[in-house]
């Protein structure tokens, strides 16, 4: 699926539509350039799963945690090396927790993804205007 979308409220209306889509359990592996769009995206997801927190990116903290009805978890690989580090930090128990996980910067940690693993890259074409396709990695 590609979506066209012309500013953030779109980008992110774009991540609520996702969301409702998605099984508790599911994970959301997101790609694309600094200032993309990722953290937007993520704040619709929140949005579509009724979770009503600031959304921000958890690049010191590597995640986030939204509760809800199903919550969120708000990964930011970015300062992780390899997906050791990432099951470190204890991958395995936010999978069973029943939440969606968000997971920015994933090419750092693709060796982690599952198959079935939701992928979203988000590309610039503007200054607010971003190409985003969703696809089910295999």
């Amino acid at each position: 699926m590609k979506i066209i979308t012309k500013s953030e409220k779109e980008t992110q209306e774009a991540g609520e539509k996702l969301v409702q889509t998605l099984a508790p359990g599911s994970v959301v592996a997101m790609y694309g350039d600094l200032g993309a769009g990722k953290t937007a995206f993520v704040r619709g997801m929140t949005r579509g799963l009724g979770i009503n927190f600031p959304v921000s990116s958890p690049t010191f903290n590597v995640v986030n945690e939204y509760p809800g009805k199903v919550p969120l978890f708000h990964f930011d690989m970015y300062r992780l090396g390899s997906a050791d580090e990432l099951f470190d930090i204890g991958w395995d128990d936010y999978l069973e927790r029943g939440g969606i996980c968000a997971v920015e910067w994933s090419e750092n940690v693709e060796e982690a993804f599952e198959p079935g693993t939701v992928k979203v890259n988000i590309t610039k074409l503007g200054d607010t205007e971003r190409e985003i396709t969703v696809e089910v990695m295999e």
